[in-house]
Parts: C-alpha cells; structure tokens; sequence
C-alpha cells in the first residue's frame, strides 16, 4: 500500500504543486512548452539508449554470457521512458536521472544487494527446517502368499 499511496498520491501532489510555482515564475506557455521539450528530449534519449541496451543484451546472448544486466538496464530505461512521458516536472526529473548510466548502476547494485540478502534469509530458514528427516520404511516386494501389496515393516 505505501508504494502505491506514493505513486497515485504523493507523486501527484508533488507534480501539482511544482506546475504552480514554475507556472507563476515563466507563465502558462512556457511552463507547458518545457512539459513538451522534456517528452521529445526524453523520447530521444530513450531511444538511443535503449537501441545500446538491446545490442548489449543480443551480445550477452549470443555469447552465452550473463543477460541479466544488460535487461536489468533496459527495465530501469523503459522507467524512465515512462516518467519522461508523463507530464510534469518530478517525473521527469527522475526519469532524466534513471538515464544516467552511474544511477542505474547504483540501483542495480542496491537491489542486488537486497535479493541476496533475502536468499540467503530464506536459505538459512530453509536449512534449519531441513535438517530433520521423517521416514518410512517399507518392504519391496508383494506378500507372497496373499498377493496383497507390500506392507509397511
């Protein structure tokens, strides 16, 4: 629920009230002609970067090395991509930083950082659960007289 609260919420007061003060400093038409310079400059970047990810991503590939950066990179600059099409100034603040190589990179890291930490969590729980074993013991073959299934010794 917060991160919802914060992108349908706190997101949009943040963009409301920035649209106020910028609006009184430059006025209404260049307020809205710097909206729709940052969507092209954005859409451009985007693009360009994102083509870069996709070679480097189609090289992981072909090379059977690792693609998990590479698309990691290329979901933090489809983010962006969005934010930067998303009239408003916050939004587009934070999707001109998602293209910056450095802030990816420092995201990834972060997040890497937090899903080893939860497998290993996860791992030592499970290691513990698992260290005791219940089990039967039953016979292979038919009771020969009887015919009847095994049973249990």
């Amino acid at each position: 629920m917060p991160l919802l609260a914060l992108a349908f919420i706190v997101v949009p007061l943040i963009e409301v009230a920035l649209f106020v003060q910028v609006g009184g400093l430059i006025g209404l038409w260049p307020t809205l002609g710097v909206i729709l310079a940052t969507a092209v400059a954005g859409a451009a970047l985007v693009r360009t970067q994102g083509v870069a990810i996709i070679a480097q991503l189609r090289e992981a590939l072909e090379d059977f090395g690792d693609p998990v950066e590479p698309a990691a990179h290329g979901a933090l600059i489809l983010l962006a991509g969005a934010l930067l099409l998303t009239p408003g100034f916050f939004t587009d603040a934070v999707g001109f930083a998602l293209l910056a190589p450095p802030v990816r990179a420092a995201i990834l890291a972060r997040l890497r950082e937090r899903i080893l930490a939860a497998r290993s969590r996860a791992e030592s729980a499970r290691g513990a659960e698992s260290a005791v074993v219940d089990a039967e013991d039953w016979e292979a073959k038919p009771d020969e007289d009887s015919g009847t299934p095994p049973t249990q010794r």
